[in-house]
């Protein structure tokens, strides 16, 4: 299948396709869909940023046409798409209504955690034909009976590994028994453990197992290193020696943007205080964090307004960032599989990146299995000796500071607030910043984060918190 013009399709949908650049199939969607068309219930295992979503969203949307204009008029929800993060969900959300823009009134509702019910209760009244959600938001609501599922033809689990990982099975379970049993089931992970295989078995029937093996190789555009660290106790891997060596690093590097993995969530805050310390821009993303701290962070992050993002593995699921200069192993990860996520994080979209990975002296023996399982060599530096040297020393005049400052607008898409909006009131006679002062412009559901040259931003924020966008006062702080 070179070209989506062989599936059967409608019109409408090929021709989204098409306005949006998508030209040939992935390995995922090219091996998926023609059996998704035909309504097989599949397992799909394939890495993130594979293109799984458009594989799953093609069948329901092609699905939800047959009966469309009825639904439209009295609509009915026909997918449930399980995701393990909220950031995940509405990325999701995001794609479906890109690639479902020519079914004019698709509703789909994002039901995650991190914002109140009463909205999300309100929109499911008026009925919705997709929804995208975690489970346990998706449990709260069938707990009180603000979601009917009586009519889901298609059950989408994405990033199951992920969800079993963090502990959703009893979640699952729940929503597993009150969703009909001649629905259409498609489980997508990027490993399949035993615990994968069990779940299938008790949810699918007689599933089509698709495995992309070339998603596991590594981008050949990442330079992969690896960075003996010689600590002062043998046979031990402290802290501050893994310091040295990443402050050394960011110093040669000079990332616009990277994200360093560490293992333990302790580790992650520990670490960006201490990057801090030494004017890194940087910010910790771990499980402890509120949502909407963790929407400032990552929302800060893709702004480019931070430029160094510590992260936990799950914590760090769903992030999905177009461009990222490096990634650092702070920690070697504890399964091999993980460190091809990892890594797979830079190097996207033709760009060119590098990974960084920290080890022991005894370590060095596992660098030959993740060449193999990446088919990429790892360059191993082991010359630099930093026991002697202060981390003062190392830390100075390290500024890997931003130009760019993030500001927090209280109003969002349910606000009807627009890009244009935020732009206008900055950029108008109000505001007087010219075009080239403004970052990205990002939109939620209840609030917006916008980027502005940091010269400027406190002018930008007076002219926000005096000013009105679309006739109305909001309120506008700093995102910190």
């Amino acid at each position: 299948m070179n070209s989506f013009e062989s599936l059967s399709l409608s019109k409408k949908l090929k021709s989204v396709l098409s306005e949006l650049g998508f030209q040939k199939p992935t390995p995922i969607q090219e091996q998926s869909l023609p059996i998704l068309l035909q309504g097989r219930d599949l397992i799909g295992q394939s890495a993130t940023g594979s293109g799984k979503t458009a594989a799953f969203t093609l069948p329901i949307l092609e699905r939800l046409d047959k009966d469309f204009p009825d639904l439209q008029r009295n609509p009915q929800l026909q997918a449930l798409i399980l995701c393990p993060t909220r950031e995940l969900s509405l990325q999701v959300v995001s794609e479906i209504r890109k690639l479902g823009k020519k079914h004019m009134g698709l509703k789909v509702l994002a039901l995650t955690g991190g914002v109140p019910l009463g909205p999300q209760i309100a929109a499911l009244e008026k009925g919705i034909h997709i929804a995208v959600g975690t489970p346990g938001r998706i449990c709260d609501h069938l707990r009180k009976g603000t979601l009917a599922t009586e009519s889901v033809k298609t059950l989408v689990l994405d990033e199951a590994d992920r969800m079993l990982e963090m502990g959703f099975i009893e979640e699952m379970d729940f929503i597993f028994e009150r969703l009909p049993s001649d629905r259409h089931t498609l489980l997508f992970s990027a490993t399949f453990p035993a615990s994968i295989e069990k779940l299938s078995r008790n949810i699918q029937r007689d599933p089509v197992r698709i495995t992309i093996q070339t998603e596991q190789k590594s981008n050949p555009d990442i330079e992969q290193r690896a960075y003996v660290v010689l600590p002062f106790q043998e046979e031990t891997f402290e802290f501050t020696d893994r310091l040295k060596l990443t402050l050394q690093l960011l110093k040669e590097l000079q990332p616009v943007s990277c994200i360093v993995f560490v293992n333990f969530k302790a580790d992650a805050a520990e670490l960006a205080r201490e990057l801090v310390r030494f004017k890194v821009s940087a910010a910790a993303l771990h499980g402890d964090l509120e949502q909407t701290d963790r929407e400032r962070v990552m929302a800060k992050f893709r702004n480019q307004s931070l430029r160094v993002l510590i992260a936990t593995d799950v914590a760090a699921r769903g992030i999905d960032v177009d461009s990222v200069d490096a990634v650092m192993n702070f920690d070697l990860p504890q399964k091999p599989d993980v460190y091809v996520h990892r890594i797979g994080r830079t190097g996207r979209a033709g760009r060119s990146g590098i990974s960084i990975t920290l080890i022991l002296p005894k370590q060095k023996n596992k660098l030959e299995h993740l060449e193999k399982l990446t088919g990429s060599k790892i360059h191993l530096h082991e010359e630099l000796d930093l026991r002697n040297i202060p981390l003062s020393e190392i830390g100075a005049n390290l500024n890997l500071e931003s130009n760019m400052e993030t500001l927090f607008i209280a109003a969002g898409r349910k606000n009807k607030m627009r890009p244009g909006d935020i732009l206008g009131a900055l950029t108008g006679e109000a505001g007087g910043l010219q075009g080239s002062d403004i970052g990205k412009i990002e939109i939620q559901d209840y609030f917006s984060f916008v980027a502005v040259s940091k010269t400027v931003a406190k002018r930008a924020l007076k002219s926000l918190q005096e000013g009105r966008i679309k006739g109305r006062r909001v309120r506008a702080e700093l995102a910190r």
